[in-house]
């Protein structure tokens, strides 16, 4: 007979596809994580994002570093979002490579325009495409979701 579950925990429930893609829509910080090599782990980044409910998902690495690499040679990836406070929710995305390229200004500012004030995503477009950045020049790449892995841990209405 299985322990019954505390009063104050609740059981995850599947969030819906509704649910999930409004969920991934909100601005999180998202973590991308891809198939390394020489027998290390997989490459996990935080990074910013952008996504649409129905469509890919977007993000803005750097051009020619070891993660870039991997995603080029892997083609496939996971992607994950959480909300780190109660209740608890996650979605998590595996899904296959659809674009690798050098960002146009719109796809830079679709993405930070979710993080940066508003004032400051056309200095922050141009910088990153004038290679200001020290980091690296960027590098757009969007992912098509192939399966979805969700859990809710909010109380059942």
């Amino acid at each position: 007979m299985p322990a019954e579950t505390p009063e104050n925990v609740h059981r995850p429930k599947k969030l819906s596809e509704q649910e999930r893609e409004q969920f991934l829509a909100q601005p999180h910080v998202g973590v991308l994580s891809v198939v390394s090599d020489d027998d290390r782990p997989p490459s996990t980044l935080p990074t910013w994002y952008a996504y649409r409910p129905g469509g890919n998902i977007a993000v803005a690495l750097r051009r020619g570093k070891r993660k870039s690499r991997l995603i080029a040679r892997a083609g496939v990836l996971s992607f994950s979002v959480q909300q780190p406070v109660l209740p608890y929710k996650y979605v998590t995305v595996e899904g296959t490579v659809v674009k690798q390229q050098r960002p146009s200004r719109e796809e830079l500012v679709r993405i930070g325009s979710r993080y940066l004030p508003a004032d400051a995503i056309d200095a922050w477009a141009d910088w990153e495409l004038s290679g200001g950045n020290p980091a690296g020049e960027p590098e757009y790449v969007e992912i098509r979701p192939d399966r979805w892995l969700t859990a809710d841990f909010s109380p059942a209405t």
